[in-house]
Formats: C-alpha cells, sequence, structure tokens
C-alpha cells in the first residue's frame, strides 16, 4: 500500500462511513479589504464526506454560495481529525434535482438528526454543495506522521504542492 493510500485508508476511517463531519470552510470575500486584499471568510458546516468529496446542504444565496461562484477556491479542516486542505467548490443544485436522487439519501442519513430542521427541500434554493478536494495533509501519532496528499494526481506530495 502506498502513502497515498494510507492517507486514504485514515482519511475515511474517521470522516467515511456515513458519517456527519463538522469541518470548517474557508472562501474568500467577494470585495477586498480596506487595503485591497482577498478577505477570508471562515464557517463551520456539517459534511459528509465520499470518495475526495465533502458534501454539504446549504442556501444558494448564502455568503459562502456567492463567494463560491465567484472563487470556487476553498480551503477546510475536519474538526478534531487532524484532517485539512484544499478543494474546489461546486454547487451541485436543488437538493430534489433528479440528477441528485443517488446523493440526497446519504446526506438525509448522515444528517438526521437536524436535516429536516435546517432544510426545506420545496426551495429550489435549498442545493447541495460539493467540495472536491486537491490537497490535503493528514497528520497521525499527534502530527509524529504527516501525509500531504495531491488528490488530482492520486499520490502523496511535498507539503501544499500539487504535481
Amino acid at each position: 500500500m502506498s502513502r497515498y493510500e494510507e492517507g486514504l485508508a485514515i482519511i475515511e476511517e474517521r470522516c467515511g462511513n456515513g458519517k456527519d463531519n463538522v469541518i470548517s470552510l474557508s472562501t474568500i470575500a467577494i470585495e477586498p479589504n480596506a487595503d485591497g486584499n482577498p478577505c477570508p471568510y471562515v464557517r463551520d458546516v456539517d459534511a459528509f464526506y465520499e470518495n475526495g468529496v465533502f458534501y454539504t446542504t446549504t442556501w444558494a444565496k448564502s455568503t459562502k454560495m456567492k463567494q463560491i461562484a465567484q472563487n470556487p477556491e476553498v480551503a477546510f479542516a475536519v474538526c478534531y481529525e487532524w484532517f485539512s486542505g484544499n478543494g474546489i467548490g461546486e454547487n451541485l443544485g436543488w437538493v430534489l434535482d433528479p440528477k441528485n436522487a443517488e446523493l440526497r439519501p446519504k446526506l438525509r442519513k448522515a444528517f438526521a438528526n437536524w436535516y429536516d430542521d435546517a432544510n426545506n427541500e420545496k426551495d429550489e434554493d435549498c442545493i447541495i454543495l460539493a467540495i472536491r478536494i486537491t490537497r490535503a495533509t493528514v497528520l497521525k501519532d499527534h502530527g509524529a506522521v504527516r501525509y500531504y496528499m495531491d488528490f488530482v494526481n492520486g499520490v502523496e506530495t511535498e507539503e501544499g504542492k500539487i504535481k
């Protein structure tokens, strides 16, 4: 098993199997700050992980979705799991869109404790956000072992780099 595959196995163990993960999701503001620089925004969201992608339900008109529409590059950290990285945010559309028919039940199951309280599926602005991981770092044994993962090419790489 390659180190990349070892890292994937750790991610699956910590975040997979239908688990409701809390991730801190960072986007870049649409307007620059007072100095003209990009301003990061971060918020915690519940996310379902499967095959290199985090999925969450959200409102299409939310600040995060407006920011992702302008700049789809995001950063994330899985709370308490020693797993963080970057990805591309993608609006998959309305949760009841037929193209989401296979994914929706997985989200409903993972988020069963709160899904109906937080989501109005009749509203076409109730959407699924996919966060497709491009680069990640996984720590093991309190950082004694580190996996730097390039999800684009499916390999372990130097810290923070995609080959």
